[in-house]
């Protein structure tokens, strides 16, 4: 098993990413609430995944001219994509549910039409967490409008922060291009007849497995990671107008599955420094025979406190190759290490 794990934080300092709509137990009964959890140490701001995959997937297709599945609306409640993994980009690396049951020409005891089960699934090779501010309260900011109106002014809140964001992801390198039609939750990623599509076009592996080419496989990969350079997206942009690319960042690839970077950002106190030296240091040295690239660390100059500029003159333990830069150019020199290193995508 092969894994591009990361880590990253986000700028947030006068920001409201994510809401939860109007909140009920406001004084106001028109205040609009940002999102928030609570943990050990208190109330923490959080941008959700699924917003964060939306931003995500919508660089991918903008920016990089992903062909992205159209989604259907089927009942009330739910929405499937088409699960078409080789015709749209996103379903490979994104993953799908398509639960579905269609007519047959078969007929039961009540002379009803049988119905087929024809649900496909896909467990999404790109992982990650939702983005975590450090515990804080958010500001409620008041405000009215009295713009051309002759009547009583319009009064209204809304609630922002200043905040950094931490978030982990990891991408199953294994996974990506790779379509398997086991009859299990997740692993029947193909209907029949995409199945005879993907065999009609030279895909099919073995009996249950159909891959795609080598060099789409790779264009995906770099695509997906090389997206974090120009990740945008968070409500009110309008008034709170925040950049979300990362301004420190941490990529690798394991040899499995664990994501080794989730505790070098403690994420509970600023002052104590936004990474932990010797909790890194320590992971790399634990996890050096895993590693099956260098470490980059791209950390944006003047980000973080007095303490993370230990950062700069990090030591890594010996047998670990790290890469200290900025988060632009860790990503694309990482970039460059797994597409051109055959042991990690293939040759």
């Amino acid at each position: 098993m092969k894994t591009i794990i990361g880590t990253y934080l986000i700028d947030a300092p006068f920001s409201a990413l994510n809401n939860r709509g109007i909140d009920q137990r406001a004084a106001n009964e028109n205040e609009v609430a940002t999102k928030v959890i609570q943990s050990p140490e208190g109330m923490r701001p959080y941008v959700s995944a699924q917003a964060l995959r939306y931003w995500w997937r919508m660089v991918l297709e903008n920016k990089f001219g992903w062909k992205c599945s159209p989604v259907e609306k089927i009942g009330k409640n739910q929405a499937v994509t088409k699960g078409d993994p080789l015709e749209y980009d996103d379903d490979d690396i994104f993953g799908y549910m398509s639960a579905r049951k269609i007519e047959t020409l078969e007929k039961d005891k009540k002379d009803k039409l049988k119905m087929e089960n024809v649900t496909v699934t896909r467990v999404s090779p790109l992982k990650c967490s939702p983005l975590i501010g450090f515990p804080i309260r958010p500001t409620s900011d008041f405000g009215v409008l009295v713009r051309k109106l002759e009547t009583d002014p319009i009064l209204f809140t809304h609630q922002f922060y200043s905040n950094i964001f931490k978030g982990i992801f990891a991408l199953d390198i294994d996974s990506v291009g790779k379509f398997t039609i086991i009859d299990k939750p997740g692993s029947k990623n193909l209907s029949k007849d995409l199945a005879e599509k993907y065999e009609k076009n030279g895909l099919k592996k073995d009996e249950k497995t159909y891959v795609l080419t080598l060099e789409k496989k790779k264009t995906r990969i770099s695509d997906t990671i090389k997206a974090l350079k120009f990740l945008n997206g968070g409500a009110m942009q309008t008034l709170h107008h925040t950049d979300v690319t990362p301004k420190l960042i941490m990529l690798a690839v394991l040899n499995n599955g664990n994501n080794i970077f989730m505790d070098v950002m403690p994420h509970n106190k600023y002052d104590n420094g936004l990474v932990n030296i010797d909790a890194l240091s320590e992971m790399l040295e634990d996890y050096k025979d895993s590693l099956l690239s260098k470490v980059y660390i791209g950390k944006l100059s003047g980000f973080g406190s007095d303490k993370d500029k230990e950062l700069d003159s990090f030591k890594a333990p010996d047998g670990v190759n790290v890469v200290i830069t900025t988060p632009v150019k860790a990503i694309d020199q990482f970039i460059e290490e797994i597409l051109t290193n055959t042991k990690i995508i293939g040759e």
